[in-house]
């Protein structure tokens, strides 16, 4: 289906769709902007936005622009994250926190859709301020982006 999709296993998960309308002369256009975000389950994400008059073809696109955009984090053994975080995009702010294992995702709207598709399998998550799903899921991922391994901090310090 799509040209990528054969030599990666990335899954993408739809998280917001919008109708949008242009006023012309004659009336109202619509179109479509999807939300995306795309992840191979073990610590690597990204998030895309497509607009089209048709929603499958908006999808498409967002999920060519996540492919793109995808970055990579640490995970703990455990399939949490190694530290707390705060995310922040916009008025957005995200709060990740590691959870025991048994826990589960406690996550609600775009961000339970990074941690599944991430690979994160135990975390803590609040949204802070706004529930704006654009803002939410790229504060998810700035947050994401800030996560530092054990390894790494300790070369740093050493």
């Amino acid at each position: 289906m799509f040209e990528g999709q054969q030599e990666s296993n990335l899954v993408d998960r739809v998280v917001h769709i919008n109708r949008v309308a242009k006023v012309v002369k004659g009336g109202r256009r619509f179109s479509f902007s999807a939300l995306v975000v795309v992840g191979d389950g073990q610590g690597s994400v990204g998030c895309g936005l497509g607009k089209a008059r048709e929603v499958p073809e908006a999808i498409r696109k967002a999920v060519e622009h996540a492919r793109t955009t995808m970055v990579n984090f640490p995970l703990v053994e455990e399939g949490t994250i190694p530290h707390e975080v705060i995310g922040r995009h916009g008025a957005g702010r995200v709060f990740m926190k590691p959870a025991s294992p048994g826990t589960g995702i406690i996550a609600g709207g775009p961000v339970r859709a990074v941690m599944e598709v991430s690979g994160i399998k135990n975390v803590l998550t609040k949204c802070l301020r706004t529930n704006n799903p654009h803002n939410v899921l790229k504060a998810t991922i700035e947050g994401l982006e800030q996560l530092r391994s054990l390894e790494e901090i300790q070369r740093k310090r050493a």
